[in-house]
C-alpha cells in the first residue's frame, strides 16, 4: 500500500496531468506537426533518403561531434525505457490501437524535430574551446527575446529528467524482476540501493569506465534487441495480419476513444509516443545544437530520422513481437512484465531474462544521459558553471530520486513523467510555431544549394540574420 503522501503527491500530479493531456497535449502535437507537415512540403517523406545521406557525413573539424555522434546521444537516453516498457504500457492500457497513434505521433512529429532542431542549430551558442551549446532556452532567449521563459524551460527539463524520467527509469528497471521467484516485498529496496549506488559513483566523477563499458554494451544490446524481436515476429508470421487488423480496428474505435479518452487508444499512444520519440519536446535540440554541421538544415534531418527510428523502428518491433505472442495484454501486465511473458510463449524462460539483462543496462544508461542534459541547463540558469558544492548537493538529490524511483508505484512514476513532458510540450510548441520562419527559410535554402549540386553551407545573412547569431557569419 503506497505511503499517505505519495498518495497525496500521485493525486495532486496525476490531477494537473489529467487537465494537460485532456486533450492540450494532444491537440498540440499533432496540430503542430500537421502544421509543420504542411508547411515543409511533407518533409518526412520528401527527404527521408536525404536524411540517411547526411546521417553519414562527418564534422569539418576533427575532433567535433558529428552528426551521428548527436543522433546517437540525443537516441541513448530513449532508447530501451521508451521502446520497451513505454510501448507495452500503451497497449496493456490503450489497447492495440495505442500502437496506430505512436505511429501517427512519430510520422506528424518528425516535422516538428526538423523544425526545433535546425532552430537550435541556427541559434547555438559558441563554447570557449570553439564547440557549440544549445537547446530551447537558447532560442527562446536570442530569437524570442524572453529569459525568464528560456529559465522556466529549463527548470522544468531539468524536472523532467532528473525527476519524472530518472523516477520512472528507476520504476522500470525493478519491475523487470518483478516475474522472477526471487522477488519479493524488499527487493525494490535492494535494486534501489544498487541502482542508486552505480548511478552516484557515475555522476560524481569516479566511473568513467563504467560509463564507457555501458556506452559500447548498450547499442550492440539495442541491436540484439532488435534481431530477438524480429525472429519473435518472423516465428509468429501467421498472425501478424490479424495483428494489424486490431491495431487499426482499435485505432478507428472513436465510440471507446471519445467514451473514456485518458485511457484511450489515442491518448496511450500520443503519451507513450511522446516519452519514447520525444518530437516536439525540445529536448533533442539540446544534443543538435553540439553537432559540427555545415547547415543547419542537415540536423534537423538527421533527428528527424532519430524519430524515425525511435518510433517506426524499434518500438514497432516491440509491439508486433508482444501482440503476435498471442498474450492478451491487460493493465495488470503493463510494462516490463507483459513484454517478459510475451516473449516467454514463444522463447521459453530465455525471454524474460533477456529482457531483464536488456532493461538493466538500458535504464542504467538512462539515468546517466537523463542526468547530463540537466547540467546544460544549470549552467544556463546561473550563466556560469556552479560551484562544486552546488553540483554535489544536486547530484546527491537525483541519486535519492534514483533510489524512490525503485519504491514508488507505477501510476505516480507514470504520471510524474507524463506531467513533466507536458509542460515542456505546452512551453516549446507554441516558440517553435513563432519562430518557425527561419527554419523553414533554412530548409528552402538548403534545398537550393542541393538542387545546385552543391554541399549546402549556411550563412545567416542569408535568411535575415545577419549578426543575430554566433556562428553562421
Amino acid at each position: 500500500m503506497m505511503n499517505p503522501i505519495l498518495t497525496a503527491i500521485n493525486h495532486i500530479v496525476n490531477t494537473i496531468s489529467g487537465f494537460l493531456y485532456d486533450p492540450w497535449v494532444p491537440v498540440l502535437l499533432l496540430a503542430a506537426g500537421l502544421y509543420f507537415t504542411v508547411r515543409t512540403g511533407l518533409i518526412q517523406f520528401r527527404l527521408f533518403g536525404e536524411s540517411i545521406r547526411v546521417v553519414t557525413e562527418k564534422p569539418a573539424e576533427k575532433g567535433s561531434i558529428s552528426s551521428f555522434g548527436a543522433l546517437m546521444v540525443s537516441t541513448a537516453s530513449r532508447v530501451g525505457t521508451g521502446n520497451i516498457v513505454g510501448v507495452s504500457t500503451a497497449i496493456c492500457v490503450g489497447g492495440y490501437g495505442a500502437v496506430f497513434w505512436m505511429w501517427v505521433t512519430a510520422i506528424l512529429g518528425g516535422a516538428s524535430a526538423f523544425i526545433e532542431s535546425t532552430l537550435a542549430q541556427i541559434y547555438k551558442k559558441r563554447d570557449k574551446d570553439g564547440t557549440s551549446y544549445g537547446g530551447p532556452s537558447y532560442y527562446i532567449e536570442t530569437a524570442l527575446k524572453q529569459r525568464w521563459l528560456g529559465i522556466i524551460f529549463a527548470v522544468v527539463l531539468i524536472c523532467t529528467y532528473a525527476i519524472g524520467y530518472n523516477l520512472l527509469a528507476s520504476y522500470n528497471l525493478q519491475s523487470a524482476f518483478s516475474g522472477f521467484s526471487f522477488y519479493g516485498k524488499s527487493t525494490p529496496l535492494m535494486i534501489g540501493a544498487i541502482l542508486a549506488v552505480l548511478f552516484a559513483v557515475c555522476i560524481l566523477g569516479g566511473a568513467k569506465r563504467l560509463t564507457n563499458i555501458t556506452g559500447v554494451l548498450v547499442p550492440v544490446m539495442g541491436v540484439i534487441y532488435i534481431l530477438v524481436a524480429l525472429a519473435v515476429i518472423v516465428i509468429n508470421i501467421k498472425l501478424i495480419p490479424s495483428v494489424f487488423g486490431e491495431i487499426f480496428a482499435g485505432a478507428f474505435d472513436f465510440k471507446a476513444i471519445f467514451g473514456g479518452f485518458a485511457g484511450s487508444a489515442m491518448m496511450q499512444g500520443i503519451k507513450r509516443g511522446l516519452y519514447s520519440n520525444e518530437a516536439g519536446m525540445g529536448s533533442a535540440p539540446n544534443a543538435a545544437a553540439t553537432a559540427d554541421v555545415s547547415h543547419p538544415a542537415k540536423q534537423g534531418l538527421v533527428q528527424m530520422l532519430s524519430v524515425f527510428i525511435d518510433t517506426l523502428l524499434i518500438c514497432s518491433a516491440t509491439a508486433l513481437m508482444c501482440l503476435s505472442s498471442g498474450l492478451v495484454p491487460t493493465e495488470e501486465l503493463q510494462g516490463a512484465p507483459y513484454v517478459q511473458q510475451s516473449m516467454a510463449m514463444t522463447l521459453g524462460s530465455f525471454g524474460p531474462i533477456f529482457i531483464a539483462v536488456s532493461m538493466s543496462l538500458f535504464a542504467f544508461t538512462t539515468l546517466i544521459g537523463n542526468y547530463y542534459y540537466c547540467e546544460g541547463c544549470i549552467k544556463y540558469i546561473l550563466k556560469r558553471s556552479p560551484s562544486k558544492a552546488f553540483m554535489t548537493v544536486f547530484r546527491l538529490i537525483a541519486t535519492a530520486i534514483v533510489f524512490v524511483g525503485a519504491l514508488v508505484s507505477a501510476g505516480l512514476a507514470w504520471d510524474t513523467a507524463d506531467l513533466f513532458q507536458a509542460i515542456m510540450v505546452v512551453i516549446n510548441i507554441p516558440v517553435i510555431v513563432i519562430l518557425g520562419k527561419p527554419a523553414l527559410d533554412a530548409l528552402k535554402d538548403y534545398m537550393r544549394q542541393r538542387k545546385a549540386g552543391k554541399d549546402p553551407v549556411f550563412r545567416a545573412a542569408d535568411i535575415g540574420l545577419k549578426d543575430k547569431t554566433d556562428f553562421w557569419n
